[in-house]
C-alpha cells in the first residue's frame, strides 16, 4: 500500500516543477518584451552614443650622441597648433574653423604661395549656399542620378571658372591656406596646422579661444635639431615633414607596423637606417564619440615613449678637426691653376680592430660661391680609380695564388707586349722583390703578377703573350677578401661597390691596369676597409657608425644600454700570416724607409705605415654642347699606425687634380689627420 501512495505523489511534484518553470519563462519573456518594445529606442541610442575609437599620437624621436656622449641630433621643443577632426567632419565644418582660426593665428607667406586653383575653387564653393546651388545647377539630370557624391563634387569643381572666383582678399587667402592644412587631417588623428614660428602670444590667444575652435588644440611639438650642422650631416640624414608623411610607395610597409600616413620618418642616412629604433612608441588615446561624431570623452590607454637613443662611434671633436683639415687643404690646392677641375676631397678614419668609424669627411668646394658643402656621403657613394694604393692586395694575390714566391726578384724594366706600347714604372727601379716593389711602387712587378694570373709565365720582350680572361676574376676574388669591389657592410641604407671594368673585350693590358688600380673603381670607405684588413692581420671587419642603442630617459640623459654593436668579422683573408707580414713590411718602408711617402712620414713618432696611389682619370666636360675629354689624375693614400699595434687606419682620395708633379694634397691631409689623432689622444690622457 505504501508503494502505491509514493507513485501517486510523483506526478503531482513534477507538475508543480513544470508550473514553476513555466512561470519563470513567462516573466523572462515579459521582461524581454519590455526591453525590446518600451526601452529599445533608448538603449539603442545609448549603444550608438558610446562608440570607442583608439588613436595613436606620435612621440619625439630618439636622440643621437657621439662616442663622447655629446648630442649630434636632438629634438627641439616648440609651440604647435593642431587640428583633430571629429568623425564625419565636413568641408563646411573646416571652413568655419578656418574663419575663426585666422583671427588668432598668423599665416606664413610661403603657405599662401602653396595655394592651388583647386583650393580656390573649393573655397568659392563652400563660402556661400548660393555658390553651391549655382555649381549644382551645372550638373545634368543624368549626372545627378548616375554619379555618387564625390564624383558630383569633382565635376562641380571642374566647372568653376577661374574668373568666376575673382580677386581674393588677403584674409580669404589666409583662410584657404589654413583650410589646406585642416584638410590633411584624418579622423580623430592630430594634424599639425602650424609648428613653425608660433609665438607665445599666438599660442596663448588660441589657447584662450579653444571653445570657438572645435578640434583645434594649442600644444607642444618637436623638430629635429642638428647642433653640428655642417658636419657629417649627409650621414646623419633627415626626416620627412608631417606634410610629406610616409611616401606612397612605402605606405603598406609602415602602416602594417603601426605608423600613420602623416608620421615623420627617416628618409636618408642614419635616420632612415635606424628608423624603427629612433621612432618613438606612440601614445594611445581612446575617444568616446556620439553618433554624429562629436567627441564626448577621451582617456589615455598607454603612455607614449620617446624613441630609443643611438650612440655613434664618431668622435665629433676629432671629426670637426678632420673636416677643417680637408677643407684647408682642398682650398689651397684649388688655387693652383692646373687644378681647375678639382672640387672634392674625401677621407675616412676608422679603428682597424673594431670597425668603429672615428671620422668620415667629404668636402665639396664651390668656386663660384667660395664655400664648402658637406659631401661625406661621397666616401660611400662615389667611386674612383685608386692607383697604386691597392698594390698590397695585388702582391698578396700573387703570393697566395702561387704565381710569385716570397722574396722573388723581378727586373723592373718596361714591359713590351707585341702590338702594345711599352708599360713601365714611374722610373726604372732595377731588380726588386715583393717588399721592394711596394716600397718603391713598382708597376712592372704588378704587371708580371697580372700576366701570370692571366696564364703567361714566360714573358719575353716583344712577344705576344697568352691571356686568360679568368685572370680578371681570380684577381678580383682576392681583392674582394679585402673589401675591394664588394659591399663593406656599413650601416647605411645604400653603398656603392664600384665600377667593374668590362672584360668581354679586355686584354692583357687591362689586367695589368687592374693590378695597379687603373681599371676598376672603389669608394674611399672600401679603401679604408682594405688597409684596415692589412693592418688587422687579414681580418676584415665591418665598418659601422652606431656603437650602442640606449633606453630613453625622461630627462633626456643617456639611459641603460639595450644593445652594443661589437666587432663583426666579415672574413679572414685566406693567406698565411707570413705573407701578410711581408706586405705590412712593404707598407712600413713606404712611409719610414726610402719609399714614395717617406719624405712626408719618416719622422713621425707614431710608427706609421701605408701606401700612396696615383691614377690617371678621364673627365668629360661640356663644351659647345659636346662632351670634351680632359685628362686629370686621382691621388690616393692609405695608412695605419702604430705599425705593431694599429689603433687607427685611414684612406684619403682626391679626384680630378691637374696632371703635374709635386701634388701632395693626399699626404698633407693624411699626415695632419694622423698628427691630430695622436695629439688629441695625448691631450685627453693628460686631462
Amino acid at each position: 500500500m505504501k508503494k502505491r501512495k509514493t507513485k501517486a505523489q510523483l506526478p503531482f511534484r513534477i507538475n508543480i516543477l513544470f508550473l514553476i518553470v513555466f512561470l519563470l519563462f513567462s516573466v523572462l519573456i515579459l521582461q524581454l518584451g519590455v526591453v525590446q518594445i518600451l526601452d529599445g529606442a533608448s538603449y539603442q541610442e545609448e549603444v550608438e552614443r558610446t562608440i570607442q575609437d583608439t588613436i595613436e599620437t606620435p612621440t619625439p624621436r630618439g636622440i643621437i650622441y657621439d662616442r663622447n656622449e655629446q648630442p649630434v641630433v636632438d629634438n627641439e621643443p616648440l609651440y604647435s597648433i593642431t587640428y583633430t577632426p571629429p568623425k564625419g567632419v565636413q568641408l563646411e565644418d573646416k571652413y568655419e574653423v578656418a574663419k575663426v582660426l585666422v583671427k588668432y593665428m598668423s599665416v606664413d607667406e610661403e603657405d599662401i604661395e602653396k595655394i592651388t586653383l583647386k583650393n580656390k575653387k573649393e573655397y568659392w564653393y563652400i563660402k556661400s549656399e548660393a555658390n553651391q546651388k549655382k555649381a549644382l545647377s551645372r550638373l545634368t539630370k543624368e549626372e545627378k542620378e548616375e554619379l555618387d557624391d564625390v564624383e558630383q563634387y569633382r565635376e562641380m569643381l571642374d566647372r568653376i571658372d577661374e574668373d568666376e572666383i575673382g580677386e581674393l582678399t588677403e584674409e580669404e587667402l589666409k583662410i584657404i591656406a589654413v583650410m589646406r592644412e585642416l584638410d590633411k587631417a584624418y579622423e580623430l588623428t592630430p594634424q599639425i596646422v602650424k609648428n613653425k614660428d608660433v609665438s607665445s602670444e599666438e599660442y596663448a590667444r588660441i589657447a584662450e579661444h579653444l571653445d570657438l575652435l572645435p578640434g583645434v588644440n594649442a600644444t607642444t611639438d618637436w623638430n629635429r635639431k642638428y647642433p653640428y650642422k655642417d658636419t657629417i650631416s649627409s650621414f646623419l640624414g633627415s626626416i620627412t615633414s608631417q606634410e610629406q608623411g610616409i611616401p606612397k610607395e612605402e605606405e603598406d610597409y609602415f602602416l602594417s607596423r603601426g605608423y600613420s600616413r602623416n608620421d615623420r620618418i627617416g628618409k636618408s642616412g642614419l635616420e632612415e637606417q635606424y628608423e624603427e629604433i629612433l621612432h618613438g612608441q606612440k601614445e594611445k588615446i581612446e575617444y568616446t564619440t556620439s553618433k554624429d561624431g562629436k567627441v564626448l570623452d577621451s582617456k589615455i590607454i598607454s603612455e607614449g615613449k620617446r624613441g630609443k637613443d643611438l650612440v655613434l662611434t664618431i668622435d665629433m671633436e676629432f671629426q670637426q678637426k678632420v673636416d677643417d683639415i680637408v677643407r684647408e687643404e682642398l682650398k689651397a690646392a684649388t688655387k693652383k691653376s692646373e687644378n681647375r677641375y678639382l672640387e672634392d676631397a674625401l677621407a675616412v678614419v676608422m679603428d682597424p680592430k673594431t670597425g668603429e668609424l672615428l671620422a668620415v669627411s667629404g668636402q665639396h668646394y664651390d668656386r663660384d660661391e667660395d664655400k664648402f658643402e658637406d659631401a661625406a656621403f661621397k666616401t660611400v657613394y662615389d667611386t674612383h680609380r685608386p692607383g697604386s694604393s691597392i698594390k698590397g692586395a695585388t702582391v698578396l694575390a700573387g703570393l697566395e695564388s702561387g704565381v710569385i714566391e716570397a722574396g722573388e726578384v723581378i727586373d723592373d724594366k718596361p714591359i713590351q707586349i707585341k702590338g702594345s706600347n711599352p708599360k713601365g714604372s714611374w722610373r726604372r727601379l732595377g731588380r726588386v722583390n715583393d717588399i721592394d716593389a711596394l716600397e718603391h711602387s713598382s708597376n712592372v712587378y704588378m704587371y708580371h703578377i697580372a700576366m701570370r694570373m692571366g696564364g703567361e709565365f714566360n714573358y719575353r720582350e716583344g712577344k705576344k703573350i697568352k691571356f686568360d680572361r679568368e685572370g680578371f676574376q681570380k684577381m678580383r676574388n682576392y681583392y674582394h677578401q679585402f673589401g675591394l669591389g664588394v659591399k663593406t657592410g656599413i650601416d647605411l641604407p645604400y653603398e656603392a661597390t664600384g665600377y667593374v671594368g668590362d672584360v668581354s673585350t679586355a686584354n692583357a693590358g687591362n689586367l695589368q691596369d687592374l693590378a695597379i688600380g687603373q681599371f676598376d673603381t672603389y669608394t674611399t670607405m672600401q679603401l679604408a676597409q682594405y688597409v684596415a684588413t692589412i693592418a688587422n692581420d687579414g681580418y676584415r671587419v665591418r665598418p659601422h657608425f652606431v656603437k650602442e642603442i640606449r633606453e630613453p630617459t625622461p630627462d633626456d640623459e643617456l639611459g641603460p644600454v639595450i644593445k652594443r654593436f661589437d666587432t663583426e668579422i666579415l672574413n679572414k683573408v685566406e693567406m698565411d700570416q707570413e705573407k701578410i707580414e711581408r706586405v705590412q713590411e712593404g707598407f712600413r718602408r713606404v712611409f719610414q724607409g726610402s719609399g714614395t711617402g717617406s719624405s712626408y712620414w719618416k719622422d713621425k713618432d707614431y710608427d706609421p705605415a701605408g701606401k700612396t696611389g696615383t691614377a690617371e682619370n678621364e673627365l668629360y666636360i661640356e663644351k659647345d654642347g659636346k662632351p670634351v675629354r680632359v685628362d686629370t689624375e686621382n691621388l690616393a693614400l692609405v695608412g695605419y699606425a702604430p705599425f705593431d699595434d694599429p689603433e687607427i687606419a685611414f684612406a684619403v682620395l682626391v679626384p680630378n687634380l691637374g696632371k703635374s708633379k709635386g701634388q701632395s694634397i693626399n699626404h698633407n691631409i693624411g699626415t695632419k689627420i694622423m698628427d691630430t689623432y695622436f695629439e688629441l689622444k695625448e691631450e685627453r690622457i693628460e686631462e
